[in-house]
């Protein structure tokens, strides 16, 4: 029975294609049998996909997912004969989009799976391509984030982002805002770090007239301009102690007071909090309440340092470009690239913007060369007892601090290009993948690294 193509009856078919959510109907060998107009629309406008196998319509896979490395939801079914849910990256016409993924299992007459249906929607506040806004990248530590962020999303669940400072904490508490039913509404940002002790409960709670000397009007407080929406309290392990117990009264009844009230107000919200400190040592140092802790931490999602996710780099820094130049087409030579990814970047993705905007200035073409980042490097070290950052091939530092110059060979004799043709060697001779991950890792189309190689061949 397996072994046959299956047709399934059309009255599923005619089911399918009334919803409005992108649909697929395959078998147990992974074919397509059905589609419907919105899958159509969004993932195969120009070519139909009926007898073709999921994983080649979506992934431009020869083998099922999970004999390529990815979470396959129809393997899981089988395993667990349910429901299940995961997040793919899919090949769309506007590029590689992430998409979340809920298979149903459709059994036949005597029990057994006969189809699968699968309902698809795109993570739109994510993309695994440069983009000028939004959440980039491919890495499995990235995608493991992105997965809980698309599952928690659509719930009221308090969320607690958790990670080095510049790891982008408020990017993903807007990815979870958007991706919720609470997006036509607003969100509003808590600077935990930046309230004064004195202001903090008038700020979120809002007070009355005559409350305290200077209140000469009733003001409603950010826990009453979220209403509706969601509530971003970041820095959250800055909050006084005194304070951690009016926010935990709002969170546990969703009721709070106005300095100077004593009538009490409900506040329809989602709190989403941020942190890059270390939050169960502060409750065990008795700097933070165990109870506010527990009730901030309903669902924990660790954000991944930029050096846990390398092989984001060069999209990220193709996006980071666009932003901090968005005049210029600037691209990053090989070069460059290289002595990129050589950095620890503690100051995780706000370093490298950073980093690049300082690279951009010094850089007067189309190209940033290895010799640009490394005058970045240079000057923006922050003291003299800093570790050296790694040094592109061919290039010394000067001993008073000056900006980097090239080493033995003479700048007018082409001395970038020798930093290039270095950098692409140390990279070629490292790398393990095809040519066309080399091409993605270094920012430029697989055509361009054969130029570059069929050129380093011939020198």
């Amino acid at each position: 029975m397996k072994d046959v193509p299956l047709k399934p009856l059309p009255e599923l078919v005619s089911y399918l294609e009334a919803l409005a959510e992108p649909h697929i109907l395959f078998d147990t060998r992974y074919r397509i049998v059905a589609a419907n107009a919105a899958y159509r629309r969004q993932f195969s406008p120009e070519r139909s996909v009926v007898g073709r196998t999921c994983y080649e319509v979506s992934h431009h896979f020869s083998v099922p997912c999970d004999q390529a490395g990815e979470s396959c939801p129809l393997a899981k079914s089988r395993e667990s004969g349910q429901r299940e849910r995961v997040l793919h990256m899919h090949h769309t016409p506007q590029g590689e989009e992430y998409v979340n993924i809920e298979l149903a299992p459709l059994l036949d007459a005597s029990g057994e799976q006969a189809f699968f249906v699968e309902k698809m929607e795109s993570l739109r506040v994510a993309r695994g391509q440069p983009m000028v806004q939004g959440l980039i990248g491919r890495a499995p530590a990235f995608q493991r984030m992105l997965a809980l962020v698309a599952r928690v999303a659509p719930s009221q669940a308090t969320v607690l982002l958790l990670g080095e400072s510049g790891t982008g904490k408020e990017l993903v508490a807007h990815a979870l805002h958007e991706a919720s039913p609470r997006a036509h509404r607003a969100l509003v940002v808590v600077d935990c770090a930046s309230l004064p002790e004195n202001l903090f409960e008038s700020e979120l709670f809002g007070h009355e007239r005559g409350a305290f000397t200077g209140a000469t009007s009733a003001k409603g407080g950010l826990v009453e301009a979220a209403s509706g929406g969601t509530l971003f309290l970041d820095e959250v392990g800055d909050i006084p102690l005194t304070m951690q117990v009016k926010l935990l009264r709002l969170l546990e009844s969703g009721t709070y007071r106005r300095v100077g009230s004593t009538d009490l107000r409900h506040a329809d919200l989602r709190v989403v909090s941020a942190t890059h400190r270390d939050l169960d040592r502060m409750v065990l140092e008795g700097r933070f309440r165990e109870d506010l802790y527990y009730r901030l931490c309903t669902f924990p999602i660790h954000l991944p340092a930029l050096r846990e996710r390398k092989d984001d780099l060069p999209l990220l820094a193709a996006a980071l470009l666009e932003r901090v130049a968005p005049a210029r087409l600037l691209a990053l030579a090989p070069g460059a690239l290289a002595l990129l990814q050589a950095q620890d970047y503690r100051g995780n993705v706000r370093e490298l913007r950073n980093l690049l905007e300082r690279a951009s200035l010094l850089c007067d073409g189309s190209a940033i060369e290895a010799v640009h980042v490394q005058q970045s490097l240079q000057s923006g070290r922050r003291a003299s007892s800093a570790p050296q950052a790694p040094r592109a091939p061919g290039l010394e530092a000067a001993a008073d601090g000056a900006p980097a110059v090239p080493a033995a060979v003479p700048f007018a004799a082409g001395g970038l290009r020798a930093i290039e043709r270095a950098a692409l060697q140390q990279l070629i001779a490292d790398h393990r993948g095809s040519r066309a991950e080399l091409a993605v890792r270094l920012g430029i189309s697989e055509r361009s690294l054969y130029r570059k190689i069929k050129a380093l061949g011939a020198s």
